[in-house]
C-alpha cells in the first residue's frame, strides 16, 4: 500500500470515529413520536417541504442543492429554491447527512428570513431516517438540528439489522400499487409516528416518488442544466452550449442561488446516469416498505 493510500484511510478512520460520536450525540434527542397537531386528520396541515441535492454529471463534488414547499392537499410549488454547492466532506456510507444536511439548514434559515410564512410543518427527505445502521440517517439527522418534523423517503433500501431485498422481505412488503416495479422505502425521521410518516407519504404521491420530493429533484436539475448546459443530455438540432467561465472552471466554488416562488417550471432534466431512462411521470404511485422503531 502507497504512502497516499495510508494517509486517505487514516483520514477517513478520523472523519467515521468523528461522525459517529456525533451521530450518538444527536441521536439522544431523536423523537420518534408525533409531536404536532395536524398528524390528527391532517386538517391543519398547510405546507410539506422537500430537499434534495443533485450532482454535475461531470464532478462528484460540485451539486446544486434545493427546497421545495408545497401546499397541502394541492401538492402544488409555493416556494423553491437552489443553491449551487461544493460538497467538500468525503462521502462516507452511513454518513451522508454531513455531506448534505448543512446545505439544507442553509436554505431553510434563508426561507425562514425571507418568507417566514412558508416554514414548511414537515419535511420529506430523499434519505433514511432510522433505516440507517446506527438508528440515525440524514431524515433523523435533518429533524433534530432544524426542530422540523422530518420524514425518510428513499428509492433504495440500505440492508440494515437483517432487512435484505429477497422473498422474504417481498412477502412482508407493503404494496399500495401492484402495477409498480419500483418501490420507496418509508422510516421515521424525526417528530412523527410510523403511522403518519406511511399515511403522509401516501397522501402526497403522484408518481413513485413523493411530490415534494419529486419537485426538488426536477429542480435542482433544471437548475444545473441552465447553469451547465453541456452537461445535459444532447438533444436534436440543439446549438452547442457556449461555454463561460463558470462552465471552465466547475471546481471553483460559487455561491449563485435561485428562489422561485409559486409559478415555478417544472421540466425534467437528468444530469447523471442514475436518473436516466424512465421519468416518474410513467410510473404509478407506489410503497414496498415501511420502517418505524425496531
Amino acid at each position: 500500500m502507497s504512502n497516499l493510500s495510508r494517509q486517505t484511510d487514516k483520514v477517513f478512520e478520523e472523519f467515521h470515529q468523528k461522525w459517529e460520536r456525533e451521530q450518538q450525540e444527536l441521536k439522544k434527542k431523536l423523537v420518534l413520536e408525533d409531536t404536532e397537531s395536524w398528524r390528527q386528520d391532517f386538517g391543519s396541515l398547510r405546507y410539506i417541504g422537500g430537499v434534495d441535492v443533485s450532482f454535475v454529471k461531470t464532478s462528484t463534488t460540485l451539486a446544486c442543492a434545493s427546497l421545495v414547499v408545497c401546499d397541502y392537499p394541492d401538492l402544488k410549488v409555493v416556494y423553491s429554491d437552489c443553491e449551487l454547492v461544493h460538497l467538500d466532506m468525503p462521502y462516507i456510507p452511513g454518513f451522508l447527512a454531513f455531506r448534505e444536511v448543512g446545505f439544507f439548514l442553509n436554505l431553510l434559515d434563508k426561507l425562514k428570513d425571507t418568507n417566514h410564512g412558508l416554514t414548511p410543518q414537515v419535511i420529506l427527505v430523499d434519505g433514511n431516517g432510522i433505516l440507517h445502521p446506527r438508528g440515525f440517517g440524514i431524515a433523523s439527522h435533518l429533524g433534530v438540528l432544524s426542530g422540523i418534523p422530518c420524514v425518510g423517503v428513499a428509492k433504495t433500501l440500505m440492508q440494515v439489522d437483517g432487512i435484505a431485498k429477497d422473498e422474504k422481505f417481498a412477502a412482508k412488503a407493503m404494496r399500495g400499487c401492484d402495477k409498480s416495479s419500483n418501490p420507496i422505502f418509508v422510516s421515521v425521521g424525526h417528530r412523527v409516528s410510523l403511522q403518519t410518516a406511511t399515511e403522509l407519504a401516501r397522501r402526497c404521491c403522484k408518481y413513485r416518488v413523493t411530490e415534494p420530493v419529486r419537485q426538488a429533484d426536477i429542480r435542482s436539475r433544471e437548475f444545473l442544466r441552465d447553469m451547465f448546459p453541456e452537461t445535459a443530455p444532447s438533444r436534436k438540432q440543439q446549438p452547442k452550449a457556449k461555454k463561460t467561465k463558470a462552465h471552465e472552471d466547475m471546481s471553483r466554488p460559487s455561491h449563485a442561488n435561485e428562489v422561485k416562488v409559486g409559478g415555478a417550471k417544472s421540466t425534467t432534466c437528468f444530469l447523471d446516469e442514475e436518473h436516466s431512462g424512465q421519468s416518474d411521470e410513467e410510473e404509478e404511485s407506489s410503497f414496498d416498505c415501511l420502517f418505524g422503531p425496531t
